[in-house]
């Protein structure tokens, strides 16, 4: 059973930083393409950013490109996501995923930038 234990978030300022963490269990982790995927309030699921088995290869939506950072460590079965520059925007529940259907198994973690 694929589970995800997502952590790290909290209330940032406009400008702050936050480096959010997934540890999976489940899933052959090192061969998995990983993803982060975001709601914020009162709207739908939103991709954020993928990378590829071994980290290769990364990939990021528009809205948060230059900013967040996706990175795994696949000793840890952990998948990190590095935020900074936080927009108000950003305030969302954060989830990762795995696979080309990214597939959630958590329950996230909630990222809120207010001043």
């Amino acid at each position: 059973q694929v589970q995800f234990v997502e952590s790290g978030g909290g209330l940032v300022q406009p400008g702050g930083s936050l480096r959010l963490s997934c540890a999976s269990s489940g899933i052959a982790f090192s061969n998995a393409r990983m993803s982060w995927l975001r709601q914020r309030p009162g709207k739908g699921l939103e991709w954020v950013s993928d990378i590829s088995p071994a980290g290769s290869n990364t990939d990021y939506a528009d809205s948060v490109k230059g900013r967040f950072t996706i990175s795994r460590d696949d000793a840890k079965n952990t998948l990190y996501l590095q935020m900074n520059s936080l927009k108000p925007e950003d305030t969302a529940v954060y989830y990762c995923a795995s696979g080309p259907a990214r597939t959630r198994g958590g329950k996230g973690t909630k990222v809120t930038v207010s001043s």
